[in-house]
């Protein structure tokens, strides 16, 4: 899943209540799904940093003055658009419910 896909997500900028049988339905565990979902949270995560660490690079300005303060605007709106995404929990969430995720069980799949 790419960037784009991330930041189209359908996913719940608010708390959503999810039907537990519908959501450990994959695994007949809900222990399992869960952490499934959250190593998935921990890997958008990381994207969406990445990237923005990226973005806000273009407007890094190095100065040795501590006084030279300056707004910059571009940084400011990108900031705030990584902000309004919907959290990383939730995107895995949606993606798990969705069956975006790749998963198996070793022990069973061995």
């Amino acid at each position: 899943m790419n960037m784009n896909d991330l930041k189209n997500s359908k996913a719940a900028v608010s708390t959503v209540t999810i039907n537990k049988n519908e959501f450990d339905s994959k695994t007949d565990n809900i222990y399992e799904a869960i952490s499934i979902a959250a190593k998935r949270a921990v890997q958008i995560n990381s994207e969406i940093k990445k990237e923005l660490l990226e973005k806000l690079e273009e407007f890094a300005t190095y100065s040795d003055s501590l006084e030279e303060v300056f707004e910059n605007k571009e940084q400011i709106e990108v900031s705030k658009f990584y902000e309004k995404l919907p959290k990383p929990h939730a995107m895995a969430v949606e993606e798990w419910l969705m069956d975006k995720i790749y998963h198996r069980n070793t022990e069973k799949d061995g």
